[in-house]
C-alpha cells in the first residue's frame, strides 16, 4: 500500500525526543513513510528506532546541515505529500489529517504548517509569521513594536502569535521549518531547499520562493504540534547562533539587497554581527559561570 505522506526528519543528537516524534507519527490515521536523516549524531538517539522496522534511516558521516538533510530525505521519498518535521516535535494524532485537508483545499496552496505549542500549551512564536525583513528584525530586536498601536504599519512585529488565533486556516507569509507539509508538485516548481544555509533561515528562504512562484502558504490552527524548542541546540548555543546569524545575512542579501543598497545594507550587516557578538559573550560568561559553580560544588 502506497504511503500518502513521506515524513522527513533530520536528526542531530535529539535523544529521546526522536523516538517520541516518530511514535506520534505512527499514531496518525494516514499511512506515512518515515525517513530519518541522521547528521552524524553521537548521542545514540538512533538506537531507540532499532525495533521500528518501517522506518528508513539515512546515516550521514558528517553533519551536513538541515537543508542538505531535508534534500537527501526528499530524494528518497515516494509520496506526493512531503512532511518536514523536526525531531523535537510531537504531533497530535489528528494534526496530519488537518494539515493535509488544508493542503488539498485549493490547487494554489503549496505548503501548510500547524500550531506550534510550548509544553505549557501556549502558542509558540514562529509557527505563523510575516517575513522578517531587515527593518522588521530591527523593530523586534530593539522592541520598537511597543509603538505599533500608534504606527502599526511602521512598527509591525513579524511574529503573529500574539494576535488572536484564527478559527480556520489562513494564508500567511511564512511558517516554521519545524513542521512543513508541502505538495511534491509545488516543490518541483520551486526547487529544493537552499543548501547554502546550514541551520536557520532556510525555512524563510523556502517560504519566500514558494510565494514568488505564486504558491499559497497556510497556517492551520487546528493542527497542534508540541515543539520542545531549542532542546537539540542547548549543548552548543554559540555554534547555533553563529549559523543563525550567518543564515540571516544570506537571507537578507538574497532577497533584500536591492531594497537596502550600499550604506543601509552595511548598517544591517553591522547590526547582525554586533547582535551575534553580544550573544556569544553572554553564552561564554554563562558557560564560565557553570564551570566555576561545578568546581565549587
Amino acid at each position: 500500500m502506497t504511503a500518502v505522506i513521506s515524513a522527513i526528519i533530520v536528526n542531530y543528537n535529539a535523544g529521546d525526543l526522536l523516538y517520541e516524534c516518530v511514535e506520534s507519527l505512527l499514531k496518525c490515521p494516514l499511512r506515512i513513510e518515515i525517513i530519518v536523516v541522521d547528521n552524524a549524531s553521537s548521542d545514540g538517539s538512533l538506537k531507540s528506532l532499532a525495533d521500528v522496522p518501517q522506518i528508513k534511516i539515512i546515516r550521514n558521516t558528517l553533519n551536513t546541515g538541515f537543508s542538505a538533510g531535508c534534500n537527501k530525505g526528499l530524494k528518497a521519498a515516494n509520496a506526493d505529500y512531503l512532511l518536514f518535521l523536526n525531531p523535537d516535535c510531537s504531533l497530535d494524532p489528528h494534526a496530519i489529517y488537518e494539515l493535509i485537508q488544508a493542503l488539498k483545499s485549493d490547487e494554489s496552496v503549496g505548503m501548510v504548517g500547524g500550531l506550534l505549542m510550548n509544553p505549557d500549551g501556549s502558542e509558540q512564536g514562529g509557527g505563523r509569521r510575516a517575513v522578517p525583513t531587515p527593518w522588521r528584525s530591527f523593530v523586534r530586536v530593539f522592541e520598537l513594536s511597543r509603538f505599533a498601536n500608534r504606527w502599526p504599519r511602521l512598527f509591525f512585529d513579524f511574529y503573529l502569535h500574539k494576535q488572536p488565533l484564527p478559527a480556520k486556516p489562513v494564508e500567511v507569509e511564512a511558517i516554521s521549518g519545524a513542521c512543513m507539509l508541502a505538495k511534491r508538485g509545488a516543490i518541483e516548481d520551486v526547487g529544493l531547499w537552499d543548501e547554502g544555509y546550514f541551520l536557520h533561515c532556510e525555512d524563510l528562504d523556502w517560504c519566500m520562493r514558494f510565494r514568488k512562484r505564486d504558491w499559497k502558504i497556510l497556517f492551520v490552527p487546528s493542527a497542534r504540534i508540541m515543539h520542545a524548542l531549542g532542546v537539540c541546540s542547548r549543548s552548543s548555543p554559540i555554534f547555533v547562533e553563529w549559523h543563525k546569524h550567518k543564515g540571516m545575512m544570506r537571507f537578507y542579501r538574497k532577497f533584500f539587497r536591492h531594497q537596502y543598497p550600499g550604506v543601509l545594507m552595511g548598517i544591517v550587516t553591522i547590526g547582525v554581527w554586533l547582535r551575534f557578538g553580544v550573544l556569544a559573550w553572554y553564552y561564554s560568561i554563562k558557560h564560565v559561570g557553570r564551570l566555576l559553580g561545578a568546581e565549587r560544588g
